[in-house]
């Protein structure tokens, strides 16, 4: 449904995004990923037709954006929630997008009832707070009732209630078989409704994968077990996975499944406290894949940044 090929922007002989090539599917939805000044929005921006490409396509069912004639009914949108006349209440703000792209006064009503807008519509936007400018924007998005939907950082604002109501709201288009493309820093958000990532950076393709398989070739997973005899253990593993002790009777075992580790141990007739695979985390994949396209980098203590690695471990 979102097709982008050859995509490359240059702004004042910076490669803000460079020759960039990936496919959004209907029925899913994609996590556009990548560091502070990747050319994520940007990216956006041209499917959109704000910005003009300096070479390549980017097109919505193969159409460009600027040749719908009611872009509305075919791409929703939030990219900049403060992109709006201040002035204006919500309700006139949504009204106007509605008749411009002959959508029934009626729909208004409905996509603040949906965004639970009810209480607000009627005021300025001056007087919105950043949560409320997000849902404003996201009932913007919703007016045509499009199968293509694109949304930029679409949690920033929104208190806890507000972060689970989104998070159900894209899995829900998805599964009504929408094209859903969501940018977030927030790995955790991503790691709970993304089905595939397409990770940027530098304005280049690094990644564009399913959320699995991602996961799966992270350090090629890992299991955690536990057991009274872990030293024959890891004697038995050597050779076959990569072992880390943690303690006496813990170990980390990278390279096997927990079935063929327990198969193992039985073979041997080792007992075990403790099988388990390692969640894999998305932070840790999207780290390690962007490590070089990062391009300010803070410093904290080691100390500090030890305890904080070891608690998100956990």
């Amino acid at each position: 449904m979102i097709r982008v090929e050859g995509l490359t922007k240059v702004y004042a002989g910076v490669r803000a995004v460079d020759d960039l090539t990936f496919g959004v599917e209907s029925g899913k939805v994609t996590g556009f990923l990548g560091p502070n000044g990747a050319g994520k929005s940007t990216t956006m921006r041209m499917v959109l037709g704000l910005d003009r490409p300096t070479a390549g396509t980017a097109t919505v069912s193969e159409r460009r954006y600027k040749d719908f004639p009611a872009p509305l009914r075919e791409v929703g949108a939030l990219l900049d929630a403060n992109a709006m006349h201040q002035g204006r209440t919500g309700r006139a703000h949504l009204r106007i997008g509605a008749r411009s792209n002959g959508i029934p006064a009626a729909r208004v009503d409905e996509v603040i009832d949906q965004v639970g807008l009810e209480g607000a519509a009627g005021r300025r936007i001056k007087g919105y707070s950043l949560g409320m400018r997000q849902r404003l924007g996201i009932a913007a998005a919703l007016l045509g009732d499009p199968p293509v939907l694109l949304f930029d950082e679409p949690v920033n604002g929104l208190d806890l209630d507000g972060v689970r109501w989104i998070r159900a709201l894209l899995r829900g288009f998805a599964d009504e078989g929408r094209t859903v493309l969501v940018s977030s820093h927030l790995m955790s958000e991503m790691q709970l409704i993304a089905d595939r990532v397409v990770v940027i950076g530098r304005g280049r393709l690094i990644a564009d994968t399913d959320m699995d398989g991602l996961l799966a070739g992270l350090d090629g997973g890992r299991v955690r077990v536990r057991s009274p005899r872990a030293a024959d253990l890891r004697s038995a593993l050597d050779g076959r996975a990569t072992v880390t002790a943690h303690g006496a009777d813990e170990l980390e075992v990278r390279g096997l499944p927990a079935s063929e580790v327990g198969d193992l141990a039985h073979a041997n007739g080792i007992p075990l406290h403790l099988l388990s695979e390692v969640e894999q985390s998305l932070e840790d994949a999207y780290l390690s894949l962007t490590e070089d396209s990062v391009e300010h980098h803070g410093h904290v203590p080691g100390d500090v940044a030890a305890t904080v690695g070891e608690g998100a471990a956990r």
